[in-house]
């Protein structure tokens, strides 16, 4: 019981989507919701971390 309240308890930081506050079962997002929203955009290539193409650097 004590761990549930646990997961349950806000965090001081907002979602980065909705805004709402943060939970800890979810962080840093408020719901499973917008972490699957998240995730999505991952796959589809709505967020990218950017590089480089060229050489292998291996080869150095």
């Amino acid at each position: 019981m004590e761990e549930r309240k646990l997961l349950e308890k806000e965090l001081k930081t907002n979602c980065p989507l909705c805004e709402k506050k943060g939970l800890r079962a979810f962080r840093p997002f408020c719901s499973k919701r917008c972490k699957n929203i998240d995730l999505g955009h991952w796959f589809t290539g709505r967020y990218s971390i950017p590089g480089h193409d060229g050489e292998d650097s291996s080869s150095i």
